[in-house]
């Protein structure tokens, strides 16, 4: 289960990757080894983002 820190980074990022950057998201998951949250996303999949639970992005 994500953090709320991490939440809030997830619903920053997603923002600026669809409304901003017009660019899809492919797969947001949760590593249960690390508790990073992980985001792939652009028209070519090559955006990638890591979520640290602080709520800090990678």
């Amino acid at each position: 289960m994500p953090t709320a820190a991490q939440l809030e980074s997830l619903y920053r990022v997603s923002y600026q990757l669809t409304y901003i950057m017009l660019q899809p998201i492919h797969l947001v998951c949760v590593d249960p080894r690390t508790r990073n949250v992980y985001v792939l996303a652009g028209s070519g999949e090559d955006l990638e983002f890591e979520i640290v639970p602080n709520g800090e992005v990678f």
